[in-house]
């Protein structure tokens, strides 16, 4: 175990490691020159005056919310003597099931690459570039024939993958206590129940204001609107990450949304930031990738197909198309129990030194995966900053979704959280369903790994993912899979097959999250 002040120490080295090669890094020392030629800048205190300079002129705030940020989405260290895949996921057996799922989407990947006879990458020529540059903003209305790809897998197929993980060590001796559990998740990690999420959720409580909530017994509701407003404009004001996240636990106003997420997110979309995504885009224009199909193919799938979305359909483009090409998402594979995947230039099979990773992100896209950019759209209209902001989300939060880990907020502990929470709590409900062949998994499943995109309504959703910014969680999908059965079980518990079950819950759309969360969480017996 690793004490607090070696902990602390490694913390505090891996920070400044990591800022040092940051552009605030190189903006602080440029601020520090200047502050030099400054008649209050004394030489006999110079390190103190040039502190206060720093501080009054905001740069302080600017270099804590550098470091909130980090803390925020790198792990704890490991112990010095723990080999580094330890970082990446501390169990063995879940990094053996991810490295297998790996190799099954790059078989699917590569099979399809051989069926169709088309390159995993290959040059544009002139004309092609100057056309995809000409329609950049209208990609929408270009009509690729697609028929032939394929998603290189589904959210169902996962799913079966996750049902089929188990610890080795738990295999050849009876553990009646982890057996009782019923459902399809099968693997001995520990998971929130009411009590302790009450204790992470206080902010959720009957008795605090809520965006979301249409009436409070406490206080009016426009009384708290206008009040949460006025705060949030102060927090804005002051730029402070952590209060932001604070505040918008309690939900974010329409108004101030997408500068609290920034904020929170520590996006601040410099010249250097929109120089970075035009070369992207450059990137983009000079090459064609097999998985731009498979986006384009998604986009068509899902987002085209949605009444809020499908206005958005050319943002998703740029965005998705940019992401592809974005080496520095690579970095989150550090903290991710995933692997890049490698390919090597022709006739260099198994040769390291001609290995690149492909898609150059890492990140092979999946049926659905353009549904984590298609809310942010509704906030932002620059393109580079929702880029931005998606990549950030996406390093921070839904990497986990579609990866096999431990992590608390990682798919495998999210279904097993679901399916512990109606197993306790609605054991009827959990045992009708299950007896009949309607696991509830099967059903909520897809709601988790799209953090509920494109299922909830548009207000409903950006409400939820602001609890998501806000805890720094993903448990709360969890917990919301949960409340909406519960909400259903009467409806629910009269069903005689999965079908029925689906038909139940087909339409979330007229659902409201937060009195869902509010009644299972603090108003479920425990």
């Amino acid at each position: 175990m690793l004490d607090p002040d070696s902990g602390l120490s490694l913390t505090i080295a891996r920070i400044v490691q990591r800022l040092k090669g940051s552009s605030l890094h190189s903006q602080l020392e440029r601020q520090a020159r200047v502050s030099l030629h400054k008649p209050e800048i004394k030489l006999e205190s110079l390190k103190e005056d040039i502190k206060d300079f720093l501080k009054t002129s905001g740069w302080e705030k600017k270099l804590q919310n550098a470091v909130y940020s980090q803390l925020n989405v790198f792990p704890s260290p490991c112990h010095p003597a723990a080999p580094p895949e330890h970082m990446k996921e501390p169990l063995a057996y879940m990094r053996k099931a991810q490295g297998s799922w790996e190799k099954r989407i790059l078989k699917s990947l590569n099979s399809m690459c051989t069926e169709l006879g088309v390159p995993l990458a290959q040059k544009r020529s002139a004309s092609e570039q100057k056309e995809l540059l000409n329609k950049w903003n209208e990609m929408g209305t270009d009509e690729p024939d697609l028929s032939l790809f394929r998603p290189v897998y589904a959210p169902k197929d996962f799913l079966e993958v996750l049902m089929n993980l188990r610890n080795p060590n738990y295999e050849n001796g009876d553990q009646p206590s982890f057996r009782n559990h019923l459902g399809l998740i099968q693997v001995p990690l520990k998971v929130k129940d009411i009590p302790e999420l009450k204790e992470d959720f206080t902010e959720l409580g009957l008795n605090i204001g809520q965006l979301g909530i249409d009436d409070s017994a406490q206080v009016p509701p426009e009384f708290f609107e206008n009040e949460h407003v006025r705060v949030g404009q102060k927090v804005l004001a002051e730029q402070d990450s952590a209060a932001a996240q604070q505040y918008v636990r309690q939900g974010c106003p329409t108004a101030l949304r997408a500068d609290l997420w920034a904020l929170i997110l520590n996006i601040s979309n410099q010249p250097e930031d929109i120089l970075y995504y035009e070369q992207l885009k450059s990137n983009v224009i000079q090459h064609d990738l097999l998985v731009d199909s498979l986006i384009y193919k998604d986009v068509k799938l899902t987002a085209s197909n949605d009444d809020y979305y499908f206005v958005f359909e050319d943002y998703l483009y740029q965005v998705l198309l940019c992401f592809s090409r974005d080496t520095s998402v690579l970095e989150h594979f550090t903290y991710s129990s995933a692997t890049p995947p490698k390919s090597y230039i022709r006739g260099k099979l198994g040769m390291e030194e001609y290995a690149v990773f492909y898609p150059p992100n890492g990140v092979i896209p999946f049926h659905g995966f353009s549904m984590y950019v298609a809310p942010l759209c509704f906030l932002y209209h620059e393109p580079s900053k929702l880029y931005q902001i998606f990549r950030e989300m996406y390093v921070r939060f839904f990497f986990r979704l579609h990866s096999i880990s431990s992590h608390p907020s990682g798919i495998v502990s999210l279904c097993l959280l679901f399916e512990t929470l109606l197993q306790t709590h609605l054991p009827q409900l959990f045992y009708h369903l299950r007896e009949i062949g309607a696991q509830p998994l099967r059903i909520s499943f897809k709601w988790m790994v799209r953090a509920f995109s494109g299922y909830l309504a548009t207000d409903q959703l950006l409400l939820l993912w602001d609890r998501i910014l806000g805890y720094n969680s993903l448990e709360i999908l969890a917990v919301l899979a949960a409340a909406v059965f519960a909400f259903r079980a009467v409806n629910l518990m009269e069903v005689t097959s999965l079908a029925a079950a689906e038909a139940v819950l087909a339409d979330l759309s007229t659902l409201k999250v937060m009195p869902l969360l509010q009644i299972f969480l603090f108003a479920t017996v425990t």
